[in-house]
């Protein structure tokens, strides 16, 4: 029903609230925790296929993220993403694995998903290394806000990054009003 590559690029999707981080210090532990809790929750947007033979193709992506419980970092991500009237469940795990980060969208690169291989985040940005089989590429997040969370993801074609999917998630559910509380 689904094209192989439409379901990449889902996934690609996907991975961008599924970030992997390597961690080098305790500080590092615990920025990373931080980031994976801030992408938690529903999010919901637009992205469309820019290069390639689906240049031009839209999507909309409804995903619910839930950082690791314990000490651990990390994320699970269930969902869906909409081409039209055609609809694909979307699913996620990122877990602390040693000194670095492992995980798949769906089912990982050894059936029609993909791994999570690398990554890092500094300052509301998780730039990851994604691939399947022959593909290699990247995805860098960038949280703008509270609110909203650009995706870019590229593939490597010869030794060069090309651009290929562009996505913009807003956060779902989020009250308008400020509360605060007197102390």
């Amino acid at each position: 029903m689904f094209s192989r590559q439409f379901l990449l690029v889902c996934g690609f999707a996907v991975a961008a609230l599924s970030a992997g981080a390597w961690v080098h210090s305790a500080d590092a532990a615990s920025r990373d925790k931080a980031f994976f809790q801030s992408v938690a929750g529903s999010w919901r947007g637009p992205g469309e296929i820019v290069a390639g033979k689906y240049k031009g193709t839209k999507f909309t992506c409804n995903l619910t993220g839930s950082a690791l419980d314990g000490s651990q970092a990390g994320v699970k991500l269930d969902g869906t993403c909409r081409v039209g009237v055609f609809q694909q469940p979307m699913t996620a795990e990122i877990t602390q694995s040693g000194g670095s980060y492992s995980g798949k969208f769906l089912d990982g690169a050894a059936g029609k998903g993909l791994d999570v291989t690398s990554g890092t985040v500094n300052d509301g940005t998780v730039v990851l290394g994604l691939n399947r089989q022959k593909l290699n590429g990247a995805m860098i997040a960038r949280v703008a806000d509270n609110k909203t969370m650009n995706v870019t993801i590229s593939v490597k074609v010869n030794d060069q990054m090309v651009p290929v999917i562009g996505v913009t998630l807003q956060r779902a559910n989020v009250d308008q009003m400020a509360v605060g509380s007197i102390q």
